[in-house]
């Protein structure tokens, strides 16, 4: 329950400016002790912000924190830490060259006496194994964390963040790579911590999370407060009309019947399960939903048609002619297109501009006798941006500095402006808020519309259930089972998800 005692955190009047252009104006917020406040809004609506300001990652312009009732100036993010205040950022900073204990004990691992002060790495992996059980991760303190999904590896951030015995613990986007189980089982260990004191500031695009975890709701709108919800005021159309100003609605379904089989798949093995062969087809003018929990092989089989992995052989067809991929280039000529599911690490180079990233994968089409033609590339990514309403001011601007959902869209932008036979994409919606996935939904379905083959990889059972003309569902490296619409519900795609047969067949066996 929420403390009825004086707030443990209070910002006032926070202001912030980039460039020319007002991030937060005047934003107020308080956290109570043991309250969990969820903080939501569109992306770039200053929540995250509002969090690096908190966390002592940028200084405010203007406004003031006090912790504890005293006022705070905090300059770095060792002095947040050391002020209580622990962020796990939605981009996970984990180091991949250390082991999972050397990650969450980062800067305070016990060392051994003497003037070497060498690291006592009996020790440290003792004091990770209780942390480890809180999460219900098994995996070992001493297991790389360069070999973990990134599921494991924001778990194992959401751990730091639990040895660093923080007093106010700033989730941002904690589940988006969590499956079902691992999701509940973190919202149990936040009900734990507030009810030992700990104050939780979770953001979400998760709504239905939110409603399920928050106290209290505070909702940022173009950088300013828009509103609060309290208990039972905090509902899905409340939180979405404070967010975005208006209600939203999904795109409809696809309008015609499937036009054919026009990619076929047929024995294909992933270098993750070698000994598991996968067979399916997607057909022009739908969108294919690909489900199944965290690790069922559903984005190795995507990398490998698309020439991101090798196979271990299978045989692929595209309108009914066998084709070779060995490399990306060869998909790309193909038409088969990829929007990854980690846009930072494998979509986009965050140091480029919007115009470079768009045009990057199809460089011939911009040369000019050897050399690259800028007012072309200049002109096909202005085009795209106002296609997809790429919230930017100008298409030279680092895609690094654009919030998550703009980010996708200039990952979509790239291959839009090849015109794609087939396209995948794996978590399309991850970490974006809810107005930027009804874009994204819309240039989905204007994607089939226009004859593409669309199968999308996703982790949400609402956008499954919500997006999808028809889904097949995978469990450990297998196809376990197709869903045509009729047969759509969260039971069906579960069930088939953890190995089970589906419900017919299950109720024929003897």
């Amino acid at each position: 329950m929420t403390s009825n005692g004086d707030p443990i955190l209070v910002m006032s009047g926070i202001d912030k400016r980039f460039s020319g252009v007002q991030a937060l104006k005047s934003v107020d917020l308080r956290v109570h002790r043991g309250e969990v406040l969820a903080l939501i809004g569109e992306n770039g609506a200053g929540k995250s912000t509002l969090m690096n300001i908190l966390g002592g990652v940028i200084p405010p312009d203007a406004g003031r924190i006090e912790i504890d009732g005293q006022e705070v100036t905090i300059g770095d993010v060792r002095h947040a830490m050391a002020l209580g205040i622990a962020f796990i950022h939605q981009e996970l900073h984990s180091l991949d060259n250390l082991d999972v204990a050397g990650n969450i004990f980062l800067g305070r691992e016990p060392r051994y006496g003497g003037p070497l002060q060498l690291i006592d790495r009996r020790r440290l992996h003792a004091a990770t194994l209780p942390y480890l059980g809180r999460l219900g991760l098994e995996i070992g303190p001493e297991t790389p964390v360069a070999s973990l999904s990134l599921a494991q590896r924001q778990q194992v951030e959401i751990a730091r963040a639990l040895a660093m015995r923080a007093r106010i613990i700033i989730m941002d986007e904690p589940t988006s790579s969590l499956t079902p189980t691992e999701t509940h089982r973190l919202l149990d260990v936040i009900n734990d911590l507030q009810a030992t004191g700990v104050s939780i500031i979770y953001i979400s695009h998760r709504l239905s999370e939110v409603e399920i975890v928050a106290h209290r709701v505070e909702v940022l709108r173009d950088g300013q407060n828009a509103g609060t919800l309290v208990g039972e005021e905090i509902r899905h159309e409340a939180m979405i009309r404070l967010m975005v100003g208006r209600d939203l609605r999904i795109p409809p379904q696809a309008k015609t019947p499937a036009q054919d089989e026009f990619l076929q798949v047929t024995d294909l093995r992933t270098k993750a399960y070698p000994d598991a062969a996968v067979s399916f087809s997607a057909s022009r003018g739908q969108i294919l939903g690909l489900a199944g929990l965290v690790g069922a092989g559903r984005s190795e089989v995507a990398r490998a048609i698309c020439g991101m992995d090798p196979t271990g052989g299978g045989d692929v067809r595209l309108a009914g002619r066998p084709i070779t991929v060995r490399h990306t280039r060869d998909a790309i000529d193909h038409g088969i297109y990829l929007v990854p599911e980690d846009r930072r690490k494998s979509g986009l180079i965050g140091s480029m501009s919007i115009r470079e990233n768009v045009t990057l994968a199809d460089l011939r089409r911009y040369a000019r006798f050897g050399w690259t033609c800028r007012a072309a590339e200049r002109q096909a990514a202005t085009q795209q941006c106002q296609a997809m309403n790429v919230v930017t001011p100008s298409v030279e601007t680092r895609v690094s500095n654009l919030s998550g959902g703009n980010q996708q869209k200039v990952v979509l932008g790239k291959w839009l402006s090849m015109r794609p036979k087939v396209m995948f994409l794996d978590e399309p919606t991850r970490g974006i808020d809810v107005a930027a996935k009804a874009e994204i939904y819309r240039l989905m379905r204007r994607l089939a519309d226009r004859g593409v083959a669309v199968i999308m990889v996703s982790s949400d059972m609402e956008e499954l259930l919500a997006v999808s003309d028809r889904i097949i569902v995978m469990h450990e490296g297998r196809i376990t089972g197709s869903l045509e619409r009729r047969e759509f519900s969260e039971e069906a795609i579960m069930r088939l998800a953890v190995g089970f047969a589906p419900v017919e067949t299950a109720e024929a066996k003897p």
